[in-house]
């Protein structure tokens, strides 16, 4: 499976984080990935404690710990493959999803390559799922994220669940991660299922 995954300056830099792991870890992904400017503002801050810490040095610490290889995008690199619709690309998640970027993509507009392949992912009728956390919400942002659901997109919001009683962040952030991997088609066992027993 071919992924691309869009990180922007939404918090939820641990989901993120997580979900690469995930992906990196299996024989059958290649990923690419690409982070806004303020998307590695908030790398920086959530995962590294230093908002001022530079592009390539943030980069570099969040894919430090990955299994897999993870090739890695500028944001205005439109010779991308994840910039065309002839390329093959099974999905595109964006997560954090920031609601500026919600904003630019459902209006079809767009000011780096994370929003560029959202547009690709639309137009191609391929898998997309958008990570959104900011709460609370304007009209204007629902209408957003209704028109995006309209075309296709996965409106996946960054809302944990507690009913197996999660005992660290970590957990929390799980039941997140494994609802994105849910909609790739991804077996994982990060979180157990409602009705099922733990092992």
């Amino acid at each position: 499976m071919k992924v691309f995954i869009g990180i922007t300056g939404a918090s939820g830099a641990p989901y993120a984080s997580r979900l690469l792991e995930q992906l990196a870890r299996r024989d059958d992904c290649e990923i690419g990935l690409c982070v806004s400017d303020a998307g590695v503002q908030v790398l920086a801050a959530e995962l590294f404690g230093d908002l001022r810490l530079p592009r390539e040095e943030t980069i570099k610490r969040l894919l430090a710990p990955l299994k897999g290889d993870v090739q890695v995008f500028e944001p205005d690199d439109y010779s991308a493959p994840f910039a065309s619709g002839s390329a093959r690309v099974d999905a595109f998640v964006v997560c954090p999803c920031s609601m500026s970027s919600a904003g630019q993509i459902a209006a079809g507009a767009g000011s780096n390559l994370i929003h560029r392949a959202a547009a690709v992912a639309l137009k191609e009728e391929r898998k997309l799922v958008l990570v959104p956390r900011e709460t609370p919400l304007s009209a204007i942002q629902l209408e957003a994220l209704l028109k995006l659901r309209q075309a296709g997109a996965t409106i996946l919001f960054a809302a944990p669940s507690f009913y197996r009683r999660p005992e660290s962040v970590q957990e929390i952030v799980d039941t997140v991660v494994a609802r994105v991997l849910d909609q790739l088609g991804l077996e994982h066992d990060l979180a157990t299922r409602w009705g099922e027993e733990e092992s």
